[in-house]
């Protein structure tokens, strides 16, 4: 289906400001169709003049559809007594077979034509839902007509999420209430009002029921109706959305139409998540905490121990519970349970110096992106022991590099290890080193991972891991 532009450009002769106020028209016609009851077609004249091109339509949320398929693209051509053709030049509204005709001036002359057509017996009741909401689209309609809708000035993303059937209030010049739908009494009730809003001066209403800071303007100020606008208003009781549409009548102030929907709910929802949120990171910055506390008594510990061995193997753990410490300190800065994997694989590199002394070089090549919290921990623990195994043994007499690359594709990561030492001795066998051990364990059990020695042609030794994350 071909879009407004696509239209505007190829089979009309319309300028780009002409086009940017259809734009918004589109944009901004839902309510019209809603409060109309109608289907609304945007009719743009042919460049040769053969005819009109159907360019946009929307179809009511509040009611029956007469377009049961789209007709955005069908072209009708002209005759000398169309009906389309005859409001495009007279520049008049026009009443045609159950339709509406509404010309949209343009930089000069009648750009388009808006085709309003309701279902039979849609919104034809009496009750006074129906007869305002028909009266505030005839209101929009001829506002229109006249150039003066869609309203100037940037719109928000507040303004496409209330619809007519959320709440709506009808205004006079005054301010005064004319009337208000079951769901925006609704609202308001929830507020605290306890008598009725028509005939009421909503602004005055309103600012005596909500905190003295909304979130966006002054409850008064904007619900005054003179100017567009949109708001989210609160108190202890209930969080309100609202949307002002002044509407005017020859350039005159005719009151307004405020949409309005009560979202204390989902405000109430969202501020929950937020504090589950700062709860499961004010955990993990404990137990970082903790994890910190128990690598200080044991480097303490280590300390006043007189065999070399004791005091080797407390450093080794001081290690081991600094990394799972790193995992929860960056948990505790992230906002979800995922972490930046390589920022941790970067702190871990680093240990390598403290180790090994500065004749080793360590560097990372790849990224690993996003990790979810429950394999960063095991991860980071696989990574510390192989860095710490090659600083520890892979350079005994001279310096040398060594190489964390990493391959990650979709949710397939590929890490390996490399460095070049010495290499494996001959009689090589992982269940002898602790390290090695506690590394093959976390990647085959812990991370459904395979694990892999390699004897480099050129001497060093490659550690390569394959898991899903």
């Amino acid at each position: 289906m071909p879009t407004l532009d696509d239209i505007a450009r190829f089979q009309t002769t319309l300028s780009a400001g002409d086009v940017a106020r259809l734009h918004a028209l589109v944009t901004d016609w839902q309510i019209i169709a809603d409060l109309a009851f109608a289907d609304l077609v945007l009719w743009l004249p042919d460049a040769e003049s053969k005819g009109m091109w159907a360019a946009a339509q929307i179809r009511p949320t509040t009611g029956p559809t007469t377009l049961l398929e789209d007709v955005v693209g069908t072209f009708v051509p002209t005759s000398g007594s169309h009906a389309l053709d005859e409001v495009m030049v007279s520049g008049r509204i026009a009443e045609h077979d159950d339709e509406r005709l509404v010309p949209v001036p343009g930089e000069s002359d009648a750009m388009a034509v808006l085709a309003i057509r309701a279902a039979a017996g849609s919104g034809r009741g009496g009750g006074a839902l129906e007869v305002t909401y028909r009266q505030a689209a005839d209101d929009l309609v001829q506002m229109i007509h006249r150039g003066e809708f869609p309203l100037p000035g940037p719109r928000s993303d507040l303004a496409d999420s209330l619809r007519v059937g959320d709440g709506f209030i009808r205004t006079d010049a005054t301010g005064s209430v004319t009337y208000a739908s079951p769901n925006a009494l609704s609202a308001y009730r929830r507020l605290g009002l306890s008598g009725d809003l028509v005939d009421s001066n909503l602004a005055d209403v309103t600012s005596g029921l909500v905190d003295r800071r909304p979130t966006d303007r002054g409850a008064r100020g904007l619900l005054t109706g003179t100017s567009p606008g949109e708001a989210e208003i609160e108190n202890a009781r209930a969080f309100v959305l609202l949307r002002v549409i002044p509407l005017t009548t020859e350039s005159r102030s005719d009151g307004a139409v405020v949409l309005l929907r009560d979202v204390t709910e989902l405000r109430l929802r969202e501020r929950e998540l937020v504090s589950k949120e700062a709860t499961i990171r004010e955990i993990h910055h404990r137990v970082k905490n903790n994890l910190q506390t128990v690598a200080a008594l044991l480097r303490l510990q280590g300390r006043r121990m007189d065999v070399p061995e004791a005091r080797a193997a407390l450093e080794e753990a001081v290690r081991r519970v600094g990394s799972i410490a790193v995992v929860h300190e960056t948990l505790s800065q992230s906002f979800d349970e995922q972490v930046s994997f390589d920022e941790i694989a970067d702190r871990l590199l680093r240990t390598v110096l403290d180790v090994a002394g500065e004749g080793v070089v360590a560097e990372r090549i790849g990224t690993f992106g996003l990790v979810r919290g429950e394999i960063a921990t095991p991860l980071a623990m696989v990574l510390t022991e192989l860095i710490q195994n090659a600083a520890q043994h892979a350079f005994p007499e001279r310096g040398g590099r060594l190489t964390v690359a990493v391959n990650r594709i979709r949710d397939r990561l590929r890490l390996r290890v490399t460095d070049d030492g010495v290499g494996l001795p001959k009689d090589f066998d992982v269940s002898e080193s602790l390290g090695l051990s506690i590394v093959s364990t976390l990647v085959e059990t812990e991370l459904g991972g395979t694990l892999a020695f390699e004897q480099r042609p050129r001497g060093g030794t490659t550690v390569a891991i394959s898991l899903t994350v």
